[in-house]
């Protein structure tokens, strides 16, 4: 028993090392989301943190506020989204797909 208590903790430490490996990895990735056939786009990182919006100035109505808002809105969302799912795939690689969604628990940057 007491061999396969150590087991389990140096497959729990391995897992543990890949999970902040993976971590590191989405803090540095870059994924896009946008809206309005590219006319607005946003990049956010795999830890879904906005760094970019970007708007064709095309796209720019003093006259239709409104629709620009909605064109942002749409384009973040989409690249918050992206970016969760990235983070989802990745954990569930790491964790041998034990742990997909981690039953509402979060783990820290993710």
């Amino acid at each position: 028993m007491k061999g396969g208590m150590s087991g389990l903790l140096k497959q729990a430490q391995k897992m543990q090392k890949e999970i902040e490996r993976i971590q590191n990895e989405l803090a540095d990735t870059r994924i896009e989301g946008s809206a309005g056939g590219g006319m607005v786009t946003a990049v956010a990182s795999g830890q879904q943190e906005l760094l970019e919006v970007k708007i064709d100035p095309e796209v720019v109505d003093p006259e239709d506020v409104e629709m620009l808002e909605d064109l942002v809105l749409a384009a973040v969302n989409q690249a918050l989204e992206n970016a969760k799912i990235k983070a989802e795939e990745e954990m569930a690689k790491a964790t041998g797909g034990i742990m997909p969604n981690m039953g509402g628990f979060k783990i820290p940057g993710l």
